[in-house]
């Protein structure tokens, strides 16, 4: 039981009976020993002490766990790149589409690519929702093993699709599971990660969207030329390779010692800290449970709840605000167009054969692009990040819409692919992975899960309006833009960053604890990074 000094303003823990509903016999809760407060601050203190090697050092098996969850988000990243670049894919196109004449093949007409995609849109709402209510029920573990097994039985809906009504059926179910992974990865890894390692376990989650999407790619360019079913259906068959070792590994990852805290369970906080840490680093678990205790009182005090609804009261109002945002970003800025244009290369005369060789390259300097994001993060703060990548992408954007507008040659195509190259390159090493570790630091530690999902689920609804307009505008038999199309994403992209001028505060070196503060004293989102805070700042501000 929690209780306020009010002479000192200390807050301490009692020992209180706690029933256990398995053995139905009274156990105690964990007691500190010390003042909560005191244990807090030295817990604070020493997470901002803690180096990255340090952390690499003691915490590996922190490491170890975190990038096992995100691994589920591959599945994601190489169904959404498998999908979209299946449009483009002779095989698929035939089975699946109608033939317009000699001129354009087979097509799969613009509704129907747009219902594919919108519908797994759809499904991944519908998934984020449900992780964000069982995760706080359940956590972690418990849900992802169920959509993993789920998962497992949609995806012979989707092999053995006979048309493409049954195909839209096995998208739908297929993508409900990956919106409770994209949604699991982000929360989880911030919640058993010390401070020093949060960022990079948390961007590394772009990291996992690109191997699937070079898985993807990859395949699709080997069977490319295969004009049989199996050209497609080999595609759709590799996703089994990853339920059954996640599953096993979930059942053997710990929970989120935040998530315990927040169901009262401090014994179990203490243990799962114990397991995410080597046991010879002499740490002091107490204290870290004691912070995330006092974290959490902070934001009980400051009438922090854990439904969606308090996700827009008060102070939550902008921080939901900040991560839905900030999600979004990754549909205006325009990877709709620049981040898998296989299509966009087909449509502007590029083959087959070379369209997907291109694909597979970009995707190849993604992942190199991504691992130098986490030396850029090492450097610079996530706003800056985020403003800078964004200025270089737009500044590509604008360049391809110039080059598309003026008498089409051999060069001026190539120069368009390089840009979008450029543009994928700079996506990846700035705005892909940052945007993982605003969101994931964002939400207070209550509503984190929800808040994820909050925004997760509005760039969802992004790719919603992406995916209808994106073929229209592309698709030779409907308004055929072609490059033309990157003017449209360059008015979006400039949007998002006069918004995050005004509005994307730094988040960088701020515990969790910290962030909950800054906020509730509403400080403007340019001064976040100056922002001064003494040991003693741990009440709610007047």
């Amino acid at each position: 039981m929690m209780s306020v000094d009010s002479a000192t303003g200390q807050t301490t823990v009692r020992t209180v009976p706690e029933k256990d509903n398995t053995e139905h016999h009274e156990n105690k809760l964990h007691v500190i020993d010390k003042d909560l407060g005191q244990q807090a601050t030295l817990a604070t203190a020493a997470e901002h002490e803690l180096t990255f090697w340090t952390a690499i050092k003691v915490y590996r098996k922190a490491v170890f766990w975190s990038l096992l969850v995100s691994m589920s988000i591959i599945m994601e990243g190489y169904d959404t790149t498998l999908i979209g670049s299946f449009f483009a894919y002779p095989s698929f196109r035939e089975k699946y589409g109608e033939y317009h004449g000699p001129e354009v093949g087979y097509q799969l007409s613009s509704a129907w690519q747009a219902g594919i995609t919108d519908i797994g849109a759809i499904g991944n709402i519908i998934g984020a929702l449900l992780n964000g209510y069982f995760t706080h029920k359940y956590g972690h573990r418990k849900v992802m093993m169920v959509t993993l097994a789920a998962m497992t039985g949609f995806l012979f809906i989707t092999f053995f699709a006979p048309n493409v009504e049954v195909l839209l059926v096995g998208a739908f179910l297929c993508s409900i599971p990956w919106g409770v992974y994209a949604t699991m990865g982000p929360a989880y890894a911030a919640e058993v990660c010390p401070l020093a390692l949060r960022g990079y376990l948390t961007a590394y989650i772009n990291l996992c969207w690109i191997i699937g999407q070079f898985l993807s790619a990859a395949v699709l360019r080997g069977l490319v030329n295969n004009k049989t079913q199996w050209g497609y259906r080999i595609p759709f068959a590799i996703q089994w390779i990853w339920p059954i070792p996640l599953i096993i590994g979930a059942w053997f990852c710990p929970d989120s010692p935040w998530w315990l805290v927040r169901a009262g369970r401090y014994e179990d906080a203490e243990r799962s800290l114990e397991r995410l840490a080597q046991k010879d680093a002499n740490l002091d678990h107490k204290s870290a449970v004691a912070l995330m205790i006092r974290t959490t009182e902070l934001e009980k005090e400051a009438d922090f709840s854990t439904s969606y609804w308090d996700c827009f009261k008060g102070t939550n109002l902008r921080r939901t605000e900040i991560a839905c945002v900030t999600f979004l970003a990754q549909v205006s800025n325009g990877g709709y167009f620049a981040y898998s244009p296989t299509y966009f290369f087909e449509q502007a005369g590029v083959n087959s054969t070379d369209a997907f060789g291109i694909a597979l390259g970009g995707t190849g300097i993604a992942f190199v692009s991504t691992c130098c994001s986490w030396l850029i993060m090492s450097r610079f703060g996530r706003r800056d990040i985020f403003l800078v990548g964004f200025t270089i992408m737009n500044t590509c954007l604008l360049l391809i819409g110039i080059l598309a507008s003026v008498h089409t040659t051999g060069g001026t195509k190539w120069a368009q692919y390089v840009l979008c190259l450029v543009w994928l390159s700079s996506y990846s090493a700035t705005v892909g992975p940052v945007v993982y570790t605003i969101v994931s630091e964002i939400g207070a530690t209550q509503l984190r899960t929800k808040t994820v999902v909050l925004g997760r689920s509005t760039y969802y609804v992004g790719n919603i309006i992406g995916g209808v307009l994106e073929p229209y505008m592309m698709n030779p038999t409907q308004w055929n833009w072609k490059g033309k199309t990157a003017f449209f994403w360059f008015i979006s992209s400039t949007l998002t960053v006069l918004w995050a001028f005004f509005r994307l505060p730094e988040t960088k070196g701020r515990t969790f604890e910290e962030l909950d503060i800054i906020f509730l004293r509403k400080v403007p989102a340019r001064k976040f990074a100056t922002e001064k805070l003494d040991n003693g700042d741990h009440e709610v501000p007047a």
